[in-house]
């Protein structure tokens, strides 16, 4: 075999046309009788550059970007065959296995996403190739209570938003008394401009199972639901072949690999609803009810699903543990702050040059990300924000970029580092709007259970479309403020209580934005349509 090569197949490089540049690969390799193997793999992250193709030949990497099917022909000759064609050059993104010459994937710190772009997802030999369920064995031969010191010395901190320490909640769960115990991976991803779950899963879905695995030994659990929405089909086939591969192989069932450990895995494909992020409403749509949350405590580590004992992680919490056993919680603690060990992946997005998957040590400034990584704003354009958690989270300004990305510098900003959403936002964005924008999200995505979420968030979206159309007093701005306390304070789950974070910010950072809208009746940036009628609750 001369060559390898990989053809990016997520779902951001099927929506670039992959699949077609796939079968073109294949037929020039059939036409000019190249030995090489075509492989289809995930996401490597740099969606900017879809459809990606890998060529591995001779320890050696070339690596091209975007590719169509009608580039491939022109491009292969050159590479294979030596000829010289003109405009090949431009699509050549890395010629460096490890990437240092393109400075998005050269400057990323890879370990949920390490094997997403590099292997055969529905492969479970590839998987096993690159050190898979190792982690898995290691686990079993330890007691539950070194799994979990092992989380706790490697600093892991749940990535789902909250940044609530791992191995806390997997004592706490441990601790309870009670049986059955249910593990439930949390794949909902409701965030406008977040992916790096579904990355995740499409490009590695066995690292999935084997984090929940080493959790369900740790905790004592013997079930893993795994809620994935069901906008996501390919991570949702993709689990299932995992599933069954990882069944054959002795990793699914009665005792697993001769231990005395059960484990077996339930999908459950939600409906979309974005309070179906949170915990509580999370488990009543497992159960079969409507998705609606409830009142804490009692936690799910001590009542969850059916009543019993539950520990929920997200996607890419599950995926970081395997590595921590493999490499040890001191090679993870110190990629990391004080308090926030590892790396924390991105769904970069927006007004940037170069959007994508992004995986780098938490206390990386927001700076180097956006403009290291990033490439800074599209088309040269100057960033004038960052808007992070997506509409549970807050805009930071250009003034504090150089903020560390870890929960706590960040909470101080007003954001939240939220479950990895990162829209970047250039001058020619009106903040109002985009306050409207994330709060009519979550007025709509409100279950309405409760009054301040179901009534504040919806006044608080026409007091913003007033402002937005130039309608508003300079009183409806402490209208506002009141308002947003009020939902924040009172609200039952977490969609009310962070509502208002996109409102509070740009108000703290952009008030006189707000303030033009209704003394000048102008937008700054022409996005607002100044004077237009203003829909009830729009």
């Amino acid at each position: 075999m001369t060559a390898t090569i990989r053809v990016g197949a997520a779902t951001c490089g099927l929506a670039a046309g992959a699949e077609a540049t796939a079968d073109a690969i294949g037929r020039f390799l059939v036409d000019r009788g190249i030995d090489a193997r075509l492989e289809r793999v995930g996401c490597l992250g740099a969606c900017h550059r879809e459809p990606l193709v890998e060529i591995l030949r001779n320890g050696t990497s070339t690596l091209l970007g975007p590719l169509t099917a009608e580039g491939v022909p022109g491009a292969f000759d050159v590479l294979f065959r030596g000829r010289p064609v003109d405009g090949v050059a431009d699509a050549i993104v890395s010629r460096r296995q490890d990437r240092a010459d393109y400075p998005f994937l050269g400057r990323q710190r890879k370990v949920s996403t390490r094997l997403c772009g590099a292997i055969d997802p529905e492969s479970l030999d590839a998987f096993l190739a690159n050190d898979g369920y190792r982690a898995l064995r290691a686990a079993l031969a330890m007691e539950p209570e070194a799994i979990v010191a092992a989380v706790r010395d490697a600093h892991l901190r749940g990535r789902g938003g909250a940044g609530f320490p791992t191995a806390t909640k997997w004592d706490m769960a441990r601790r309870s008394p009670g049986q059955p115990k249910y593990l439930v991976c949390n794949a909902d991803e409701g965030d406008p401009g977040a992916f790096m779950d579904r990355a995740i899963i499409e490009g590695d879905p066995h690292r999935i199972l084997e984090g929940m695995l080493i959790a369900g030994r740790a905790i004592g659990a013997s079930t893993g639901y795994i809620y994935v929405r069901a906008e996501y089909p390919l991570a949702v086939r993709r689990l299932r072949n995992a599933i069954e591969q990882a069944d054959r192989h002795g990793v699914v069932g009665r005792n697993i690999l001769g231990s005395d450990f059960d484990f077996s895995f339930v999908i459950k494909e939600g409906a979309g609803a974005f309070v179906c992020g949170e915990e509580t409403a999370l488990m009543r749509s497992i159960e079969g009810y409507r998705g609606t949350p409830s009142m804490r405590p009692p936690y799910p580590t001590a009542r969850g699903l059916w009543g019993h004992p539950t520990t929920i992680n997200n996607v890419e919490t599950l995926a970081l543990v395997p590595s921590i056993l493999l490499n040890g919680p001191a090679w993870f603690a110190a990629m990391g702050t004080e308090r926030s060990g590892g790396t924390k992946a991105f769904a970069l997005s927006g007004s940037i040059a170069r959007p994508g998957l992004v995986e780098v040590p938490i206390g990386i400034p927001l700076r180097e990300l956006l403009y290291d990584i990033g490439g800074g704003g599209r088309d040269g354009r100057d960033l004038k924000a960052v808007q992070l958690g997506g509409p549970s989270g807050g805009c930071v300004p250009a003034a504090l970029f150089d903020t560390r990305v870890d929960y706590e510098d960040l909470r101080q900003t007003g954001a939240i580092m939220g479950s990895g959403g990162m829209v970047a936002v250039d001058e020619s964005a009106c903040m109002v709007d985009l306050a409207r924008f994330f709060l009519r999200f979550t007025q709509e995505e409100s279950c309405g259970k409760c009054v301040p979420c179901r009534i504040g968030t919806r006044k608080m979206l026409s007091i913003v479309s007033r402002v937005s159309a130039g309608q508003a007093s300079l009183d409806d701005i402490a209208r506002l403020e009141s308002l947003c306390a009020t939902v924040r304070d009172g609200s039952l789950c977490g969609l009310g209580q962070t509502a208002p974070n996109p409102v509070l910010t740009t108000l703290r950072y952009y008030r006189d934005e707000y303030e033009a809208h209704i003394r000048d009746r102008t937008c700054r940036t022409g996005s607002c349509r100044i004077g237009e009628p203003v829909v009830a609750g729009r």
